[in-house]
């Protein structure tokens, strides 16, 4: 993409255009892409996280899109708001623009089923850093270079992180406070270490997660946390913004699409496979907090 060219419309947006040319229904979309209506509604008015690639092509096929139009969408929509600032009022930088689109390009599944880890390898090795701080203003990367210089002690220091909810560690169920990540709470968890401002903390409800979690344990989950297979997870499903607490596998059913399984610690209790677009989020613990005797 151009970095001076106009920025793309939204995934909803253009599916919702598509269609109603079309004058096709939610309902007859949904049924040629063979996902829920809600969650067709949902990405429609942009309520809810990026689509994943899978069901992407099927709604381009359904509703003759160019092949990877909706989801060149999704990764500009995905991109970090200061990096499309910069991408689409920058001039004589192309070098650094094309890296930082060709990363941008790699990262998600392949047509082979496999899943590209590009922008994660730029993030680890600092590459993706660097294409940033290129991409600024002389001045803001003198003000970066004066942040990068060894942190004081103020910047160590441990943060507090928003005690919003109980998370059940058993079947579903909604959080009280109706929204993400609250940032405000009546109760704080003090976390040495940790540096994510989007952090929250959750205590355990039910026994699923025995026996490495017990109930009252407090949990703090981390948005910035990359997601692999096997991490214990905070996931959010749709359409009831349902929440639950398990280990998370992350696999493909026998038509090749994605899913995820959610799988309590406890033998007691049965695992439970979702669609992958079910899944409105997925957030890593990262420490977890005992109360003693």
């Amino acid at each position: 993409m151009n970095p001076r060219t106009k920025q793309p419309e939204t995934v909803g947006s253009l599916i919702a255009a598509r269609r109603k040319l079309r004058r096709w229904s939610l309902e007859r979309l949904a049924g040629e892409v063979e996902c829920a209506r809600s969650y067709l509604w949902m990405i429609e008015r942009g309520q809810r996280g990026t689509p994943g690639e899978d069901i992407l092509l099927r709604i381009e096929k359904a509703l003759g899109f160019a092949p990877g139009e909706l989801i060149a969408a999704a990764r500009w929509e995905s991109t970090p708001v200061e990096i499309r600032e910069r991408m689409n009022s920058l001039s004589g930088k192309e070098p650094l623009v094309r890296r930082l689109a060709e990363i941008l390009g790699e990262s998600g599944i392949r047509k082979d089923g496999t899943v590209s880890k590009s922008l994660d390898r730029a993030h680890r090795s600092g590459e993706l850093s660097r294409l940033v701080n290129g991409l600024r203003p002389q001045e803001s990367r003198a003000k970066v270079g004066r942040k990068s210089r060894p942190e004081s002690k103020a910047a160590r220091a441990p943060i507090d992180v928003p005690l919003i909810n109980s998370v059940a560690a058993g079947y579903p169920r909604e959080f009280t406070d109706l929204g993400y990540p609250a940032r405000v709470a009546d109760e704080y968890v003090r976390v040495p270490g940790l540096q994510d401002p989007d952090a929250f903390a959750c205590r355990v409800v039910g026994d699923s997660m025995l026996p490495e979690y017990r109930e009252g344990d407090i949990v703090v989950f981390s948005p910035l946390k990359t997601i692999t297979d096997g991490k214990d997870c905070l996931a959010r499903l749709e359409p009831d913004h349902e929440t639950t607490f398990k280990r998370v596998y992350l696999e493909r059913d026998a038509k090749g699409s994605e899913v995820i399984r959610l799988q309590p610690l406890n033998p007691v209790y049965p695992s439970r496979t979702v669609e992958r677009e079910r899944v409105a989020g997925l957030f890593a613990a990262v420490s977890v907090t005992r109360a003693v005797g």
